[in-house]
């Protein structure tokens, strides 16, 4: 499977209260479409399918809500084209191509979430990484190790 483009049709945020006590952050994923995409500029032999999805972070209570959605097209052979048009009918996707998808989804809407979350001073929905003061009492170690 290879990832043709990502991009996103709706971005909004709001922020409903300045109360951030007992603040509960919650995200969805959604693919509300699976379909095949037929254009005449891929040449290539595979098959192109065109995704549907929406990303929804809820801050509860009623604090705030980050709804984001978009497009992602994909190509795949046509066994793994086939086998995921028929697992979507039944909403069951095979496993590799769902962790994919959602993995990617994940990736591309995190990182524009954070962009609004900044924006309005929403805490963010995921940790970011921070430097700690070092104890006093413990030794540097300046050491390099490989």
């Amino acid at each position: 499977m290879k990832i043709l483009g990502i991009n996103f049709t709706k971005l909004n945020a709001e922020k409903f209260s300045t109360d951030t006590k007992g603040i509960k952050i919650g995200t969805h994923i959604d693919l509300s479409e699976i379909r095949e995409v037929k254009a005449d500029f891929f040449s290539s032999k595979e098959k192109v399918l065109g995704i549907k999805f929406s990303y929804e972070i809820d801050y509860d209570p009623n604090f705030a809500k980050i709804k984001l959605a978009g497009n992602i097209l994909v190509s795949t052979d046509e066994t793994k084209f086939n086998q995921i048009l028929e697992g979507w009918k039944e909403k069951n996707l095979p496993d590799d191509f769902r962790l994919s998808i959602f993995n990617l989804i994940l990736k591309k809407s995190s990182l524009k979430a954070l962009q609004l979350e900044e924006e309005l001073n929403i805490p963010l929905h995921i940790s970011m990484p921070f430097l700690k003061p070092q104890d006093p009492k413990q030794p540097q170690d300046y050491s390099k190790t490989e």
